[in-house]
């Protein structure tokens, strides 16, 4: 059989020509190889560009974005301060004050209590550092007196004295010292720098708050303007509860450790007070450790047994605070679960470092009050085993009714089977 192709022709009527034609050249490319002449596709430097582009792009703004992570932190303290002092400012406006005066005003009484405080213990570490300096002879005498006693020495305070002075040691310690303390300028002016940036942000936060949500509404549609609305109230109502709670806490906190560590007889009762409110209620999770150690050092100076009585009364206030205080105090404000503000204080420390330990339970309490709202709750029937009891098997006989009922049975059946077997043995 011939073969034939597309045109119905068979292969010997084809022509040489066509057959030359199909045939590849002596040096032309083969089927599939590139033309050297060919031109390059005009999309390809066009891809090629913006690809160099995008990932130009992109690494600019990582550099851009790790250059400015200070200053994104502090504009975040900045926003929750503003949200913080909303409340005071919004009252103090209602009552016909311009809101740039009245956020004035909130941040002078801030200013002048965190100066207070600072300037109370800055008073009590000063008096504690003079007195250690004052009695450091004394100190030194008695140490000196039980290693002579001890070991039979026949140490004396001046060779003593002397030895320190010329020693190498020592030297090197008051180098690293002056170097340490031109380090410890720098954080300083380091950290006043980023508190005047804070501050400046909260205030225009604060005082330019209408003026804030207008702008940021003016670019959404009508149904997002309200969504905007209800998040920004909720986040000053939580933040606002949030602070006020904590605040009346540390009020309590401080007035019982003054009363304990007065009727101690502790020196600076008023300012370790005011040190054990503070900084037991602001710093989640380790605050409660920092704010018990302080009065414990200055009551040993006192007496050692002083320490104990003020350890017990930190551990048992504690107590009494998470169990009775707290809730009370926060189910309005803040309305989280003790194991959701634990987790979210870790997250924070986790992201943030200490800021984010400070602005977690709020941002938590926030975001929960915000969603609380598009999620559809149900009624839970009353089932025991929603309140962890096993269900009783109220549809049919127990095991033991159905073990019983099945050995009467059998006590039954076995005298019917007896005269059978007898009938078939005759």
């Amino acid at each position: 059989m011939v073969s034939t192709d597309e045109d119905g022709r068979t292969a010997q009527d084809a022509s040489p020509a066509d057959t030359a034609d199909t045939t590849p050249r002596a040096g032309s490319p083969a089927a599939g190889a590139a033309v050297p002449g060919a031109r390059m596709p005009r999309w390809l430097p066009r891809a090629m560009v913006l690809a160099l582009a995008l990932v130009a792009a992109f690494q600019l703004g990582s550099w851009a974005f790790h250059q400015l992570t200070g200053l994104l932190i502090n504009i975040l303290i900045a926003f929750f301060l503003a949200l913080a002092i909303e409340p005071a400012v919004s009252w103090m406006a209602s009552r016909g004050m311009r809101r740039g005066f009245a956020t004035f005003l909130v941040f002078l009484g801030l200013a002048i209590v965190t100066a207070g405080f600072i300037t109370l213990l800055g008073s009590m570490l000063a008096g504690q550092i003079i007195k250690i300096v004052e009695d450091f002879p004394d100190y030194l005498d008695s140490v000196i007196n039980w290693v002579n006693h001890t070991f039979h020495t026949e140490l004396k305070r001046v060779d003593v004295q002397e030895g320190l002075l010329h020693s190498d040691w020592l030297r090197k310690y008051a180098q690293n010292s002056a170097a340490g303390a031109l380090d410890v300028s720098g954080q300083v002016l380091g950290g006043l720098f980023q508190l005047l940036t804070i501050t400046l942000f909260a205030f225009y936060f604060a005082a330019d708050g209408p003026r804030l949500r207008r702008t940021l509404c003016s670019v959404l549609p009508p149904a997002r303007q309200a969504e905007v609305l209800r998040a920004w109230e909720i986040a000053v109502d939580k933040t606002g509860g949030y602070l006020y709670s904590r605040g009346v806490m540390a009020l309590i906190s401080g007035i019982a450790h003054y009363i304990l560590l007065e009727a101690l007889g502790v020196p600076y009762a008023p300012v370790l007070g005011v040190w054990v409110g503070l900084v037991s209620q602001f710093i989640p999770t380790i605050g409660t450790y920092l704010a018990g150690a302080l009065p414990m050092l200055i009551a040993f100076t006192v007496n050692p047994l002083y320490a104990v009585w003020v350890l017990v009364f930190v551990v048992i206030y504690q107590q009494f605070e998470n169990y009775m205080l707290q809730p009370k105090l926060t189910s309005k404000s803040v309305d989280i679960h003790p194991a959701v503000a634990f987790g979210s204080v870790i997250a924070g420390t986790a992201l943030l470092g200490a800021v984010g330990a400070l602005i977690a339970i709020p941002a938590v309490a926030t975001l929960q009050a915000f969603l609380s709202a598009y999620v559809k709750r149900y009624d839970v029937t009353d089932d025991p085993r929603v309140q962890g009891h096993r269900r009783r098997n109220t549809g049919g006989p127990g095991l033991r009714t159905r073990a019983r009922r099945l050995t009467q049975r059998l006590i039954w059946q076995r005298p019917a089977e007896e005269p059978e077997s007898e009938g078939g043995s005759a």
